[in-house]
C-alpha cells in the first residue's frame, strides 16, 4: 500500500549518485562514455519521490541492507510509543525499561544497543546520538518526534557506508520531516490509562517558500500502580524554499517532557506478593528532559554536480532519578541516584558530489566533512534519597569534539557491474575537568575506516552485493581520562577513546514479481572491545572483544492496490571472544526478531486497517547462558473509517493481552530485610497489557 506522494525536496547525494549512474548506464549501452563526455552536461536531476519499501532499488542500492520507509508505511503502523518508529527498520526491536519520557532500549544485529550505542540516528542532518551522556553512551531520545510529520526514514545496516561515522557499526537511520502538507490536520486521541493526545499541523505559502507549523501535547499515566503522569509538549516550525536548482530550509524544534519512572523490578518481589507486575520498589524515581534545536540546510543541483550543506545548534537537558539496587550499597538511605546534564551541541556537514567519465566508465565521486562540538556543563552523578541530593559521586565539565572526512567513488564499469569504494577519517578530542582532579585530563584520538561494496546485476530483477568495512564507536570522555574510581577511590585504567569494528556482508536483492521486494543478507561483525562507561557507578568496565554473525531476510509484497504484506526475519549469533567457552555469551544480545504485518487501505474506499506481529526471542542474561530472558509475541492492530475530511481510528495494542517483559536483566540487588550481601535475581520491566485508543483526525 503506497499512498505517499510527497515529493522529496532534498537533493541527497545518494540520490544524485543513483540517478547519474542509471543515466550513465543507459548512455554506455548505446555510446561509449569516453567518446562523448560533453553529452552529459545538459543532464538535470528530476524531482525524486520517496515511496518507501515498495521502491525498486535494484540498480541504485549499494548493499542488500539499505532501504527507506515512507510516510504511508509509518502511518499504517499501530504505535505504542514514538521510539517504535525505529522498528520500521528490519531486525530492530524497541523496548523500554523505565518511564516513557526516557530514551528507549534498542536491539539490532545481535546487539543490546542500550539507548543507542552502535546505531547512528540523525534527523535532517542533526545527529541524535549523544556522546558522554549522563545516562549512557550514544543516548538517542526519539520521544520529541511527531509521527505525523515524519516524511520518510532511510536506513543502512552494517558499517559499509563512508558517510556513516561514530555509533554506526550496527547501522544507521536518517529521519526526514515533511516540508509541506496538502491539507492542515488536527488529531485528537484518547484511551486507556489516561492517554490523551492532541496534534496539529499546517503549511502556508509565504514569500517565495512554504511555512510549516506543527505541535503536539500528550499525557499518559500507563498501567503502573504509581501513575506515570507523563506530560509532553513538542513543536516544529519550518520554512523552506524550493527552486529549480536548489532548495533551502530552516527548521526550529522544541520539546519538553516530565514523568514518574517505572523502572525495572525484581522478580522475587512480585513472586512473594510484595508488589504487582506494575508496581515499583522506589516510588520517587522520575525524570524530566528538554530539547531545543535550530538547523539550516542548503542543497544545490548542477548539471554534473551537487552540493549539500547543513548547520545546526542544539541545547538539551536531562535529569533522571533511578534506583536499580534499592538498598545494596546504602542500607539506610537506599541506592537511588540522579543523573543530570546540560548540553550544547554545535555542528555541521558539507558534501560535494561530482560526476566524472574516465577509464571507460561513469563515476560519481563524493567528498564530505562532518563536525560536531559538545559542551557539557555539568554532567553529573549524585546519590539521592526521594529526589533529595545526599552526595556527589562525580561531577564534570566536558568538552568533546569529533570531526570526520570521507571520500567515496561509485563507479559503473559495466551494465552489470558497479563498485563503491570509500575511505573515512575521524579525529576526536576529549577535555574533562572533574571534581576529582585525578580524573581530569585531555585525550586525542584518530581512526581511519576503509569501506566498499561490489555490486553484480545479472538481470533487472536480481542483484548481488559483497560489502565490507571498518567502523567504530567513541567511548565516554570521562572514561578516557579516569584514573580513580569515584565510588571506591581505587585506581582504574582509562579506556580507549575509539573502539574499532570490522564488518562484512553478502546479500541479494530480488523482485520475484513486479509487486514483491525481497532481500537476504548474511553478515558478520566483530568489535575489538565492548568498552563502555558505566553511568550508574561513575566508572568504566571493559568487556572482551566480540563476534557476531547472522542473517536478515526482508519481504514486502503489494499484490493489489489496496493490500500490502511485509515480513522480516533477523537471526543473530553473538559471542565474546578470547574468553572461556562457558563464559562467552553476551548478556542482552537478542538472537531472533520477527516482524510481520498486513495493511488494507483501498485507494477509493473509506475503511482501512492494519495488523502487526512483533516477536523478540529469548536472549542470555548471563555470560554462562544459565539464565535467559523469556520471548515475547505482541500483536497490535488499527481499524478506521473516513468520511470526507474526517477519519476515525481505533487502535488495539497487545490484542491478546500477552503477559511478557519488555526487557530483562540479571544482577545483584537488596530489598529491605534481605541479607546485606544482596540477592542475584531477574529484574524486568513488563509489557503493557491490552489497551484501546481512539483517534479522530480532521483534515481541514
Amino acid at each position: 500500500m503506497i499512498r505517499h506522494t510527497h515529493v522529496s525536496q532534498r537533493w541527497a547525494i545518494c540520490l544524485l549518485a543513483n540517478a547519474l549512474i542509471v543515466h550513465a548506464s543507459a548512455a554506455q549501452d548505446s555510446v561509449p562514455a569516453r567518446s562523448n563526455p560533453d553529452s552529459l552536461k545538459s543532464y538535470v536531476l528530476p524531482p525524486v519521490t520517496v515511496n518507501g519499501r515498495a521502491d525498486n532499488l535494484i540498480g541504485t542500492a549499494t548493499t542488500a541492507s539499505e532501504g527507506s520507509v515512507g510516510s504511508a508505511d509509518i502511518q499504517a503502523r499501530p504505535l505504542t510509543r514514538e521510539g517504535e518508529l525505529q522498528e520500521t527498520i528490519p531486525g530492530v526491536i524497541v523496548t523500554q525499561h523505565s518511564g516513557d519520557g526516557k530514551a528507549n532500549q534498542y536491539f539490532a544485529r545481535g546487539f543490546n544497543l542500550d539507548h543507542g550505542t552502535d546505531f547512528e540516528t540523525s534527523l535532517e542532518g542533526m545527529p541524535l546520538n549523544m556522546p558522554t551522556h549522563a545516562h549512557g553512551q550514544g543516548y538517542t531520545d526519539l520521544n520529541f518526534l511527531i509521527p505525523e510529520l515524519v516524511d520518510h526514514i532511510a536506513y543502512k545496516l552494517g558499517n559499509y557506508y563512508p558517510d556513516v561515522g561514530d555509533f554506526g557499526s550496527a547501522g544507521a537511520a536518517s529521519y526526514s520531516l515533511v516540508r509541506t502538507l496538502e491539507r492542515p490536520f488536527v488529531t485528537a486521541s484518547g484511551g486507556a490509562n489516561g492517554m490523551a493526545r492532541l496534534a496539529a499541523a499546517a503549511s502556508f505559502h509565504l514569500a517565495d517558500g512554504n511555512l510549516l507549523l506543527g505541535g503536539e501535547a500528550k499525557e499518559y499515566n500507563g498501567p503502573w500502580v504509581l501513575p506515570e503522569e507523563l506530560r509532553k509538549l513538542s513543536g516544529v516550525v519550518r520554512y523552506s524554499v524550493l527552486r529549480s536548482s536548489h532548495d533551502f530550509s530552516i527548521l526550529a524544534m522544541a520539546y519538553h517532557n516530565q514523568w514518574n519512572a517505572s523502572d525495572q523490578i525484581p522478580l522475587r518481589a512480585v513472586t512473594a506478593g510484595l508488589i504487582s507486575r506494575f508496581g515499583q520498589i522506589d516510588s520517587t524515581d522520575a525524570g524530566n528532559t528538554a530539547r531545543y534545536s535550530l538547523s539550516a540546510t542548503w542543497h544545490h543541483t548542477g548539471a554534473r554536480a551537487t552540493q549539500d550543506v547543513g548547520l545546526y545548534a542544539m541545547h538539551s537537558t536531562l535529569s533522571l532519578f533511578s534506583d536499580f539496587e534499592y538498598a545494596l550499597t546504602d542500607t539506610t538511605h537506599g541506592d537511588q541516584f540522579n543523573q543530570r546534564e546540560s548540553r550544547v551541541t554545535l555542528g555541521g556537514h558539507a558534501t560535494h558530489a561530482q560526476q566524472l567519465v574516465m577509464l571507460g566508465a561513469s563515476h560519481v565521486v563524493t567528498a564530505g566533512v562532518q563536525t560536531r562540538y559538545d559542551l557539557l556543563s555539568p554532567v553529573g552523578l549524585y546519590h539521592t534519597e526521594a529526589r533529595i541530593r545526599l552526595a556527589t559521586i562525580r561531577e564534570d565539565d566536558v568538552t568533546e569534539s569529533g570531526s570526520g572526512v570521507f571520500l567515496q567513488a561509485e563507479s559503473r564499469w559495466r551494465s552489470w557491474f558497479r563498485t563503491l569504494v570509500g575511505l573515512r577519517g575521524d579525529l576526536y578530542t576529549f577535555d574533562v575537568t572533574s571534581d576529582l582532579p585525578e580524573n581530569s585530563g585531555h585525550r586525542t584520538a584518530g581512526i581511519v575506516s576503509p569501506k566498499g561494496s561490489l555490486v553484480f546485476t545479472p538481470s533487472s530483477s536480481v542483484e548481488f552485493y559483497l560489502s565490507g568495512g571498518l567502523g567504530f564507536h567513541s567511548n565516554d570522555a570521562r572514561g578516557t581520562t579516569i584514573t580513580i574510581d569515584p565510588s571506591t577511590e581505587l585506581p582504574v585504567a582509562p579506556v580507549d577513546p575509539l573502539v574499532r569494528s570490522h564488518g562484512a556482508e553478502f546479500g541479494v536483492r530480488v523482485n520475484p514479481l513486479a509487486s514483491w521486494r525481497s532481500t537476504l543478507s548474511l553478515w558478520v561483525l566483530n568489535l575489538d572491545s565492548e568498552l563502555l562507561f558505566t553511568g550508574d557507578g561513575g566508572t568504566t568496565e571493559a568487556a572482551a572483544a566480540s563476534h557476531r554473525r547472522g542473517v536478515t531476510w526482508t519481504n514486502f509484497w503489494h499484490p493489489v492496490a489496496a493490500l500490502s504484506l511485509d515480513a522480516d526475519v533477523s537471526l543473530a549469533y553473538a559471542r565474546f571472544t578470547g574468553v572461556p567457552v562457558d563464559q562467552n555469551h553476551i548478556p542482552g544480545a537478542l538472537e531472533n526478531v520477527v516482524s510481520a504485518g498486513v495493511t488494507w487501505s483501498p485507494l477509493a474506499g473509506r475503511a482501512f486497517g492494519a495488523i502487526r506481529l512483533r516477536h523478540f526471542g529469548s536472549y542470555p542474561l548471563l555470560e554462562d547462558n544459565s539464565v535467559r530472558a523469556m520471548p515475547a509475541d505482541l500483536v497490535n492492530a488499527d481499524v478506521g473509517y473516513g468520511v470526507g475530511p474526517v477519519r476515525i481510528q481505533l487502535s488495539v495494542l497487545n490484542i491478546f493481552n500477552e503477559v511478557a517483559d519488555d526487557i530483562e536483566y540479571y544482577y545483584l540487588s537488596r530489598l529491605t530485610g534481605e541479607p546485606v550481601t544482596g540477592i542475584d535475581d531477574i529484574h524486568f520491566h513488563p509489557v503493557e497489557p491490552r489497551q484501546v485508543r481512539v483517534s479522530l483526525e480532521w483534515r481541514i
